[in-house]
């Protein structure tokens, strides 16, 4: 007995009509996109290891997906590495590639790679998947497209308040309310420091990163194990839990760079405050964003509706270029979360109904004879562009009706012996069950 085909863990099939609701999403995007200005660009989904481990953090790096070297990999390896028993060790011998984990790392790269073919500020849109060797759960894949926005070669503030922007108009033409939080990784940083975390920032913000997934109590033992006391741990949760701005920076008065963060998020704030928003803004100190190259603002979108974490998120980051040899070039970018947007808008049925219906109209004949007729009137239909099908053979009607209708064409063309002999053909509307009879003009201009 055949086994049944399956597919990988955390990767999806998508249907006709699925795929059309996703294309609807891209094509808003790419709207949005453009209007701000940026430009397409695509990267190879291999790329070198070294390109992508130690950009993510230790856990993403252990999400990384990689690729077996060709041929013979394992004959390859020393006989050191092999006698081992250590992944880690062995890793480098076999394996030089892998899946790219996010956008941003390859872009940094492409940017260092291309600096001569580009005029900065770089403003570039890209929209491909990415792999993440992650427990598949709800809203979480290992496979799933990112739909993201970056400039770089800037440290303008400006272009902070047009990436919230981009959210905001982005998600409204998409009917998904969101609420856009914000914070800056340089305040993180100053509550870091002055709750006595600050020589061990990253875990800190790992720890901080994770309260929505595992609660405060959750959050607590993981900063005890950072070795904070239950007082200072007590500080953090009172600092990250204020509302005013002016109040916290009244305790980060000790902290340079936490100053520096709240009058980033200042100037943010003004221009944010000649926009006019459709969606919520939320100032959130809270936020965290996990992966360790932010350096200044971030951004995380989630839609109140829909339990099933963050739909958007990004940041500054200031010198990721750095480590591929070209420093001190700052930039900032946005990422939608393509996978979690379509289960939300399927989930709150937000999908338009006329998005699947690209071909207009279905041509049936009743006999071979008005079958050749139809497939002449389909040529002159195409011709004219206008997207239409034809059954493929004169089959009974009841058959090729029941086609029509499973496939949701809005009009069917009938053609028999009186259509052929008076050159027209019958135009049954399939929502409102009407049929008239018309030539061949007619037919294009009701199409059209």
């Amino acid at each position: 007995m055949k086994s049944k085909p399956s597919i990988p863990k955390g990767t999806r099939d998508f249907l006709p009509k699925e795929v059309q609701s996703r294309q609807y999403i891209f094509d808003t995007l790419r709207e949005v996109f453009e209007l701000y200005d940026f430009v397409p660009i695509e990267t190879p989904a291999i790329e070198n290891l070294s390109t992508l481990t130690g950009k993510y953090g230790e856990e993403g790096d252990r999400l990384l997906f990689k690729i077996l070297n060709n041929g013979d990999f394992w004959a390859r390896a020393s006989d050191e590495a092999k006698k081992s028993n250590d992944s880690t060790s062995i890793l480098p011998q076999i394996s030089k590639r892998g899946l790219r984990y996010d956008l941003t790392v390859p872009f940094a790269r492409y940017t260092v790679m291309h600096r001569n073919d580009l005029s900065f500020p770089f403003k570039r849109y890209q929209m491909q998947p990415v792999w993440r060797a992650d427990r598949p759960q709800k809203g979480r894949y290992q496979e799933f497209y990112q739909c993201d926005v970056d400039i770089i070669g800037s440290e303008a503030l400006l272009y902070e308040a047009e990436l919230v922007a981009i959210f905001d108009d982005a998600f409204s033409r998409l009917r998904v309310p969101v609420v856009i939080k914000i914070n800056n990784r340089k305040i993180l940083q100053g509550i870091a420091e002055v709750c006595g975390a600050g020589d061990q920032f990253i875990p800190f913000t790992v720890a901080i990163d994770k309260l929505d997934k595992i609660g405060e109590s959750g959050v607590r033992e993981l900063l005890l194990s950072l070795n904070l006391t239950v007082e200072q741990i007590d500080d953090v949760f009172k600092l990250i839990n204020i509302v005013e701005l002016d109040e916290l920076f009244g305790y980060l008065d000790l902290s340079n760079i936490g100053k520096t963060g709240i009058e980033e998020i200042r100037q943010v704030q003004n221009f944010l405050s000649e926009h006019k928003f459709n969606n919520k803004i939320v100032f959130d100190w809270s936020l965290a964003r996990g992966l360790s190259y932010y350096t200044g603002c971030i951004f995380e979108v989630e839609c109140p509706n829909v339990k099933i974490g963050s739909i958007g998120g990004g940041g500054r980051y200031d010198d990721l270029t750095g480590i591929f040899g070209l420093d001190n070039i700052s930039g900032v970018g946005v990422s939608f979360g393509l996978a979690r947007i379509f289960d939300v808008m399927r989930e709150l049925d937000l999908f338009p109904n006329d998005i699947q219906l690209q071909t207009k109209i279905i041509l049936i004949a009743f006999d071979d004879e008005s079958h050749k007729q139809a497939y002449k009137l389909l040529l002159q239909l195409r011709q004219e562009g206008i997207p239409s099908a034809i059954y493929p053979n004169p089959a009974k009607l009841k058959k090729q009706m029941k086609y029509a209708n499973d496939r949701g064409f809005p009009f069917v063309g009938l053609i028999g012996k009186n259509e052929m002999e008076n050159n027209l053909v019958t135009v049954k509307n399939m929502s409102t069950g009407e049929q008239e009879s018309m030539n061949l003009n007619e037919l294009i201009a009701k199409l059209r």
